[in-house]
């Protein structure tokens, strides 16, 4: 059985919540502050956190943060903020999903059940492969010291930001970074570019090491926030 953790300041949401997953068979614990909140998902035993942005204590951005820094698990944010300032703020902590008060439970529950099945497949499939030297992901081998790329063996060329771009979302798999914080990351002491130069630079990269660069499945896109790099071998 998954056991998840509920935290929610507001005890009528979180009630209806915890009703329609023991509906659903998770066993649900509840805490109401961003402090019990950090202490129980890092010493339990959790498989997912719903974690309320309006929390007292400590907020939600940085319970996901503390979270986040000690384990990997799924976080689910739940939030009345509807500004895409705010999500991407979240995501860019590491939550890997949100959901807008008011809200279907049939839904949430939905959305516990997605992301502890791809967690899982996650979990069960090799990952990154790493190094002091190289990162390899899927038929890549990114050199991180030569600033040299292969692909199934033969060396594909990738100027400097493209290298960087792509060392730095390897470095940080399966975390939706947006394109302003990739701008920043990359090319923060370039005044001449800006945040257009990172679509432009994706593009360029999934030409030279996608399958297909109009479906690509290395680094996806993430619509409305941003972009990933994905951590199994595909």
């Amino acid at each position: 059985m998954n056991r998840i953790l509920i935290a929610e300041d507001d005890k009528n949401i979180s009630r209806l919540e915890k009703d329609y997953l023991e509906t659903n068979d998770f066993y649900v614990d509840v805490v109401h502050s961003g402090t019990k909140a950090v202490e129980c998902a890092i010493q339990g035993d959790y498989d997912l956190v719903i974690l309320d942005l309006m929390l007292p204590g400590c907020d939600g951005y940085q319970v996901c943060k503390k979270i986040r820094d000690k384990i990997n698990i799924p976080i689910i944010m739940v939030t009345a903020k509807t500004d895409s300032i705010d999500v991407i703020k979240g995501l860019g902590l590491g939550a890997d999903d949100y959901i807008t008060k008011p809200f279907d439970p049939a839904q949430l529950v939905a959305r516990v059940k997605s992301h502890l099945r791809r967690y899982d497949r996650l979990v069960n499939s090799p990952k990154i492969e790493k190094s002091g030297d190289y990162i390899c992901v899927a038929n890549l081998k990114i050199m991180v010291n030569s600033w040299k790329v292969y692909k199934d063996g033969q060396e594909i060329k990738l100027p400097n930001k493209e290298f960087e771009l792509l060392r730095f979302l390897a470095e940080n798999p399966d975390t939706v970074f947006s394109k302003e914080q990739l701008f920043q990351k990359i090319w923060a002491m370039d005044y001449a570019a800006d945040t257009a130069t990172v679509s432009v630079h994706i593009n360029r990269i999934r030409e030279k090491i996608e399958k297909d660069a109009r479906n690509p499945v290395i680094i996806e896109t993430v619509w409305g926030v941003g972009y990933k790099l994905n951590s199994k071998k595909l």
